[in-house]
């Protein structure tokens, strides 16, 4: 427990339906998680695999959706697979996400990509050892939300301007006119300094934390972290685009906890859930100085 928010430790779908939930019911502005991949083998954190996965996900859509604040939203991130044994891609994640956008009545609003430079070639053996394939170095993060426009500001997430740009608005002038493209460019268009540039939807973060707090603090309790963490700065981007301080975030899968120390450093409330009672003993290592006594 810290000053913004509380861990909880049990099975999502049981805790969501419970009345330990039920005081936020209708109260959450961000639903940010990400869910055990639909993996075709079973890993330490409790993935469901192939078919069964697809069912199990979007079984958790009215248990989500009824936490959600009328203009609230569900970030979603899901990694690859693949065919056991083949060097091809299974689309379990696809019809995942699908099952679930679709099953629950959900609007997609904006599909992401988390692109990671720093991720270990894999699949190995068809991309390091037969080299028929390159290395699988994203996942996808899919919006969505019960309404079209749930609240959202992208100005919270601009990103400082290219040395061209900083160049162009330091002239004050560019070439105007017509495009190939059929586009005309106004004289004035792209003179107005915003304050930084809007952000694209392919997010390039790499995740090579090795001596980060966490990792320290898991070592030193001698616990072993958890094997599929996320970078704190994909959970902080959607956390500031998509809400507002003060708001809650909900990460049913919390995992390691990434999406609660984001939301604390941010100033939000948060509640987080997870099943693996390690995990959560681990995670106590990203709130160094924020964690209440009673903890």
């Amino acid at each position: 427990m810290t000053k913004h928010g509380r861990m909880f430790h049990g099975l999502s779908d049981e805790l969501l339906a419970s009345d330990v939930m039920a005081r936020f019911e209708g109260k959450v502005n961000l639903v940010f998680t990400s869910p055990p991949f639909p993996l075709n083998t079973k890993k330490k954190y409790g993935n469901e695999t192939g078919d069964e996965f697809v069912r199990w996900l979007a079984a958790f859509g009215p248990l989500l959706k009824k936490m959600l604040a009328p203009d609230g939203s569900i970030v979603m991130e899901m990694g690859n697979s693949w065919v056991p044994g083949a060097p091809v891609m299974s689309t379990l994640a696809l019809k995942s996400l699908l099952a679930f956008q679709e099953e629950n009545e959900l609007h997609l609003c904006q599909e992401f990509i988390w692109n990671n430079p720093a991720r270990l070639p894999s699949p190995a053996q068809w991309v390091n050892v037969e080299r028929v394939r390159v290395k699988d170095s994203f996942t996808r993060l899919w919006w969505m939300s019960a309404v079209e426009k749930p609240k959202a500001n992208n100005k919270k997430i601009l990103q400082e301007y290219s040395p061209a740009m900083k160049d162009l608005l330091k002239r004050g002038t560019y070439n105007a006119g017509s495009r190939p493209s059929e586009h005309r460019i106004g004289e004035k268009s792209f003179l107005t300094d915003h304050g930084g540039a809007i952000p694209s939807n392919v997010l390039t973060i790499s995740n090579t934390y090795n001596n980060d707090p966490y990792q320290v603090y898991c070592r030193e309790q001698e616990i072993q972290p958890h094997p599929a963490r996320m970078p704190i700065e994909l959970a902080k981007f959607f956390i500031k685009f998509l809400t507002d301080p003060g708001d809650l975030v909900l990460d049913p899968f919390g995992g390691s906890n990434t999406t609660g120390a984001a939301a604390e450093d941010l100033g939000r409330y948060w509640i987080s859930i997870e099943a693996q009672e390690d995990y959560i003993a681990g995670s106590k290592g990203r709130f160094n100085g924020h964690l209440l006594e009673s903890d």
